[in-house]
């Protein structure tokens, strides 16, 4: 990611998010610009996108996001994604190939580091996903970023 230090990409989601209306439509806004913004400041990254809980069955479908084509629907429980929103914390893999049950809707993924989101009751509302055709590409600094932009985003739009 571009400037780490100076926290300015941060800073930038924060402005960017800002003033949600409540709307659903709003919030896809939002959450598309920001695939667009978090894509654009990493590196080596093949795919960001967001998967969003839906139904009450425990299943994330697919949001905006950038990259080539994606899985649609992923259960709880199921590949980085499902793992991530059922345990309620990030998860940093550095070789998919090595994840018992991963999903891989690009083959050419290697890595993934995949943070969940909050509602204000602390409930999953969805999940961040970054795939990376390296292996071993996410590092501990990547995943607080992400974490940061993570609790950007269920603040601005989930409370």
């Amino acid at each position: 990611m571009h400037d780490l230090g100076s926290g300015s990409v941060l800073g930038q989601l924060e402005a960017l998010v800002d003033g949600w209306d409540g709307s659903i439509e709003r919030r896809y806004c939002h959450l598309a610009n920001a695939a667009a913004f978090l894509y654009e400041q990493m590196d080596d990254v093949i795919w960001l996108g967001f998967y969003l809980t839906y139904g009450s069955e425990g299943t994330l479908m697919l949001g905006p996001f950038q990259g080539k084509l994606a899985c649609t629907d992923i259960q709880f429980g199921r590949g980085v994604c499902g793992n991530a929103a059922q345990e309620k914390r990030s998860i940093r893999i550095a070789d998919v190939h090595t994840f018992a049950g991963h999903i891989a809707c690009d083959s050419a993924s290697n890595s993934e580091l995949v943070v969940p989101l909050f509602d204000s009751n602390h409930q999953v509302v969805g999940v961040l996903d970054v795939d990376s055709a390296s292996f071993s590409r996410f590092s501990e600094v990547d995943q607080q970023l992400l974490e940061g932009a993570a609790k950007i985003l269920s603040r601005a739009l989930w409370t």
